[in-house]
This record gives C-alpha cells, sequence and structure tokens, in this order.
C-alpha cells in the first residue's frame, strides 16, 4: 500500500470511523482502523462489534495511488499524529510486513500495524426499501430527543431511542421514566412495513455529530441491526432487544389549566431561580400559578431563596403550585425552537407538559417531584 492524499480529508475520514472505536474493547483488533485500498479508492473500518462504521474516499479525490493493500492501523494515535503534521499533504507507505510509514515534509511516523487478515468480516447489507430522510430533520429529531435517553443500565430499552414508523408516521421516543420526549414527523415516502425499533442511544448520538447538512438519510432496518447510509459514509448499529414501554398513555390529551407564555422568559426565570439549587440531587424548582401571574421559587437552607415573577395567559381561574426538576425543565425547554409556548397542567402530581404552540410535533413531558 502507498498512496498520497490532502490531510483535511483523511483527517475528516477517521474523525468519523474512530467514534465506532470502544475504549471497552476486549478483542485488540478492534482498536485499530482497517485501511483498505482498491481500485475504487479508500475504504476506512472502524467496529467494536456492536457499531460498525465505514467511511470511503473515491480514487478521484486520492492525490496519488503507487499500491494498493490493506493493513490495520492502530487507533490510539492515529488521528492526532496526522492532524499535527506540518504540511497539507500526507504520505502512506507500507513497508515491511506489519509497518507503515506516514510522511510529511519534514515528518516522519513508523507505525507498528496489525494483519487485516485477523480482522472480522463485517456484514454491511442494505434493504431494498429503506426510509428516506433529509440529513437536518433527522438531526432535530435525534437532538430534541436523545437527551431523554436514561443513563442507567438497569432498564436497558430505555437507555436507547425508539423508532416507530407506520405508513408515512415517523415517532421518535426517548424516556429515562422521570421525562419523556415524543417527535414525530411525516415521512416523504410512507414504509411499506411497520418498524418499532430501539437503538442504543450512545450510537445514535454518534451518528448525529457525523450529520452536518441536508443531504438524505437512508435507514435500513433489518430484526437485530440498523444501517445509515450518509454520502460516503455507512453506520451500522445493533438494536437493543425486546419491546419499548407503551409510552402513548403516558401524554395527557386534555388538560385543565393551559399557561400561554414566552420561552425566552420563562427559560430564564427557571435558570435564575435554579442556581440556588446547583449541587443538588434533584435541583428542584416550584412553580406557583394563581391567574395571570406565574411565580417561579427555591430555597436552599444554607443559602437563601428567589423568587421570580412572569405575567402569563392562563385558563379560567388557574391555581396550581407543582415543583420540578430544573434541569431537566431547562433540557426540555431548550429543545424548543419556537417563542410562544404552552404549559399544560392537570394538577400537583401530573405530568407537566411543554410544547409550542404552532408546532404540534414536538412534545416534552416531565414528571413533577413532591415536596413535603
Amino acid at each position: 500500500m502507498k498512496f498520497t492524499i490532502e490531510k483535511n480529508l483523511i483527517v475528516e475520514n477517521l474523525a468519523n470511523v474512530v467514534k465506532a472505536i470502544s475504549s471497552k474493547n476486549i478483542i485488540p483488533i478492534l482498536n485499530g482502523i482497517k485501511l483498505e485500498l482498491n481500485d475504487e479508492g479508500l475504504y476506512l473500518t472502524a467496529s467494536d462489534s456492536e457499531l460498525t462504521i465505514r467511511s470511503f474516499i473515491p480514487t478521484a479525490d486520492i492525490n496519488s495511488v503507487d499500491v494498493k493493500g490493506s493493513i490495520i492501523i492502530q487507533s490510539k494515535f492515529i488521528l492526532d499524529i496526522i492532524r499535527k503534521l506540518p504540511s497539507n499533504i500526507v504520505n502512506f507507505e507500507l513497508m515491511d510486513g506489519l509497518k507503515i510509514r506516514i510522511s510529511s515534509d519534514n515528518s516522519k511516523y513508523d507505525l507498528n500495524c496489525l494483519d487485516p487478515k485477523e480482522y472480522p468480516s463485517m456484514k454491511l447489507e442494505e434493504s431494498d426499501t429503506p426510509i428516506i430522510i433529509k440529513g437536518d430533520i433527522f438531526k432535530s429529531i435525534i437532538n430534541q430527543t436523545s437527551f431523554a435517553i436514561s443513563t442507567q443500565e438497569l432498564r436497558p430499552l430505555l437507555t436507547g431511542l425508539n423508532f416507530k414508523i407506520v405508513g408515512d408516521i415517523f415517532e421518535c421516543i426517548a424516556t429515562d421514566s422521570y421525562r419523556l420526549a415524543k417527535k414525530t414527523i411525516s415521512l416523504d415516502v410512507p414504509s411499506d412495513q411497520d418498524i418499532n425499533i430501539v437503538i442504543p442511544g450512545k450510537n445514535i448520538i454518534e451518528l448525529d455529530k457525523i450529520i452536518v447538512d441536508d443531504e438524505n438519510v437512508e435507514m435500513h432496518v433489518f430484526s437485530n441491526k440498523v444501517l445509515f447510509k450518509y454520502k460516503n459514509l455507512i453506520f451500522q448499529s445493533n438494536l437493543l432487544s425486546g419491546t419499548y414501554p407503551n409510552t402513548s398513555n403516558l401524554i395527557p390529551t386534555d388538560f385543565s389549566i393551559i399557561v400561554n407564555t414566552k420561552l425566552s422568559d420563562f427559560f430564564s426565570a427557571i435558570d435564575r431561580a435554579a442556581l440556588l439549587t446547583q449541587g443538588k440531587d434533584k435541583n428542584i424548582v416550584k412553580m406557583k400559578i394563581k391567574d395571570s401571574e406565574m411565580i417561579i421559587n427555591s430555597y436552599a437552607s444554607e443559602i437563601g431563596k428567589v423568587e421570580e415573577k412572569l405575567s402569563i395567559e392562563t385558563s379560567n381561574d388557574a391555581n396550581i403550585d407543582i415543583s420540578f426538576s430544573a434541569k431537566y425543565m431547562l433540557d426540555a425547554l431548550k429543545t424548543i425552537k419556537d417563542e410562544d409556548i404552552l404549559i399544560l397542567l392537570n394538577g400537583e402530581i401530573k405530568p407537566i407538559i411543554i410544547k409550542s404552540v404552532t408546532d404540534e410535533s414536538l412534545i416534552q413531558l416531565i414528571l413533577p417531584i413532591k415536596t413535603y
């Protein structure tokens, strides 16, 4: 193997595939990135056996190709090495057996490599009828829901993102049992099969980092895995086994109190009130609504108390005291793009629903916290 390539191009592709390498790998060969240069171009592959990412650079984009071949480069230093090379052109040359020379101007690195014959075979198959979504829309779906994924392994399914597709309706749901985020969009082309899958949260968040524009994302769904195609990249993840909890009955449809307020005012009031409760487990603030006034307050015995007042529009005879996690509320509010929002309530112990006045596609649910 011997070729020359622009530094920015190889760094971009390496940075994408290295996301598949886990620090918990127990198989040494999977700590490396496979480089395979053939007539078509350069394939870069990385995997931790649960997530596989393959990137492709066509021959036309490579400055020169002298010798084809393949090698496994140990990933620990490769990205930093290439990033810090002084020139914009990088040379790769396979030396004696399992050693590669990476050079640029007056810098030269000779790195020990691994045998590509030992790399496990990665089956990256595609379906005949993929789901196709614009990249920017897909990215917003992940951003508006993934924050609510659970980090607790006690309920493995809740550590994933639930994708449901029926016809042209695509629902994405995340919950950690204390809050829930649900985003619904309409697909341009209906699916010919009903889909209900759970993708590991850590994997889908890595995919979100790779998507940068509105170019189409293809989603190929199988019984135990899902494959995404985006530009020159293939991203394949295992699925979490089991059936995601039915969350449809958790979201009320009727509300006794409807509050209309400005996102920026509500966010800022909670943000300021939360200053006194930082460092506490639940970061609790209290919200009192009476007629057309809202009071947000918090109290810390060792510091003091804070009170914020907001003018709001409410339904008739609104009167409620309710407590919640300021962090959870702020996380939810950050996903809403519109300035006019609705806060929908049914009582002190019933879920709080937050959504935009004009956008019905996104629903944020937060459970209140009992205080005594």
